[in-house]
């Protein structure tokens, strides 16, 4: 079965390289399903999961926006953070996710940046929703 080449590269240096039959991501205008011999096109994408099939299997990436760039045989992912479901700290991610919960119940009453704190939360949550899939 025919492949892509996907790489996906945030700030701190490349996070995933490999080929796969199947890349599906989620742009800020829906659901993007690639397959080798896709028409080029450039898409920001959203804070979500990444899924990346092979041979009757899915990997998952949690990315925290940024953009992705196809071509033909080419998936290129510049994510400003990307991380395995191995690679996730649960832990921190909860406490990641109250701290967000707290600053938006907080924010009614005081002068909190609103939206910084839901991107947090999506970050947060997003990250416990892969790090289930293991």
């Amino acid at each position: 079965m025919k492949t892509l080449n996907v790489s996906v590269v945030t700030p701190d240096g490349p996070a995933l390289e490999g080929s796969y039959e199947m890349v599906s991501v989620r742009a800020e205008s829906g659901e993007l399903g690639i397959l080798p011999g896709h028409i080029p096109l450039v898409a920001p994408l959203t804070i979500s999961a990444v899924r990346l099939k092979k041979e009757g299997q899915t990997d998952y990436l949690a990315v925290s926006g940024g953009f992705v760039e196809v071509r033909p045989e080419q998936v290129t992912i510049l994510a400003q953070a990307a991380e395995q479901p191995s690679e996730i700290d649960v832990d921190r991610a909860k406490q990641a996710k109250e701290r967000a919960e707290q600053r938006l119940n907080q924010a009614k009453n005081e002068d909190i940046d609103h939206k910084r704190a839901e991107l947090a939360l999506q970050r947060a949550v997003n990250r416990m929703n892969i790090s289930e899939i293991k």
